[in-house]
């Protein structure tokens, strides 16, 4: 007997899964722009002389700090 398994259902119900953190970052940016950024989640690469490649660069290194702008990220889904 051979059993053939649909995958429509399989979807991931993880709103992160396939999206890179520079998609996250770029459409934060385009929502928010870096100044409010930077009083929503208070780090240096969101206020001072912010770029998305000097964000992305210390978001990659710094764990907790990447956690807060996925947060962000989910918060304002709806938003987009």
């Amino acid at each position: 007997m051979i059993y053939i398994c649909k995958m429509e259902n399989n979807k991931s119900k993880d709103p992160l899964h396939g999206i890179t953190l520079q998609q996250i970052l770029e459409k934060l940016i385009g929502f928010y722009g870096f100044d409010t950024l930077g009083e929503l989640i208070n780090i240096k690469c969101f206020r001072e002389n912010p770029t998305l490649k000097s964000s992305l660069t210390f978001l990659r290194k710094t764990d907790w700090a990447r956690k807060k702008v996925e947060e962000l990220y989910i918060k304002t889904l709806p938003k987009f």
